[in-house]
């Protein structure tokens, strides 16, 4: 009980709670701002893909498999050491999101796809008998019930996300599992046991993951019992 309260008390000072928290801070601001993008690119593809001309599709789809069929950690690292960002967007995190981006939007799109299809083609003729030109029909009509059947779709990629920031541990970027992991490993004292200091690190890192997660799991199963009531 000793050992573990003295590895307790070494990882839980002031100093590596806020780093820490600080980290979180980024792994929750990269998953954001990441998925808002990801839903705009990705209702792109979507239209594209549905909607589109030959060209539009073919975009559409090579840019969906080559997205799809690769692995994420693949463009994180691509992006972030051979991709030069622009300032002031030059600071390693919007790698991140743009890598984050690219391969979420991919997924996304189809998420949105599927949501297209399902509005009932009816709707079209309803809106142009209305007077509604193509950009007014989807904006008004087709996007907001599309939206509305897959929240859970979307809150579920969300979760994926968020738990894939780790990635982001492999180019240097100070997210949640990152600075964690450097408190383990940083801060060596010989009258702590080591074992327990990684344990109760990443045991803590699991529960916040958990926590934030299970809330998310929460609400895309409230929001499917609300769309099949």
């Amino acid at each position: 009980m000793n050992e573990f309260m003295n590895a307790f008390e070494s990882v839980f000072t002031r100093s590596n709670i806020f780093y820490m928290f600080r980290g979180l801070g980024v792994t929750l601001y990269v998953a954001l701002i990441s998925v808002i993008l990801s839903i705009i690119f990705g209702t792109i593809l979507a239209l594209f893909r549905t909607y589109g001309n030959r060209f539009l599709k073919g975009f559409s789809v090579v840019y969906i498999e080559i997205f799809r069929n690769t692995p994420n950690l693949l463009w994180v690292l691509a992006i972030r050491f051979m991709v030069r960002m622009p300032e002031p967007f030059d600071a390693p995190m919007y790698s991140g999101i743009l890598a984050f981006t690219l391969f979420t939007s991919a997924v996304m799109a189809e998420i949105v796809r599927g949501g297209l299809n399902s509005v009932h083609a009816g709707q079209f003729e309803a809106a142009y008998s209305q007077g509604f030109n193509f950009f007014q029909t989807m904006v008004f009509i087709i996007l907001p019930q599309c939206y509305k059947a897959i929240v859970p779709a979307m809150l579920s990629q969300v979760i994926t996300v968020i738990k894939d920031t780790s990635f982001l541990a492999q180019v240097a970027i100070e997210e949640f599992f990152n600075n964690s992991k450097w408190i383990m490993s940083a801060q060596i004292d010989s009258t702590v046991n080591q074992s327990m200091r990684v344990f109760i690190i990443f045991g803590f890192v699991a529960l916040v993951y958990f926590i934030i997660n299970f809330v998310l799991s929460c609400i895309v199963r409230n929001s499917r019992k609300k769309q099949e009531a």
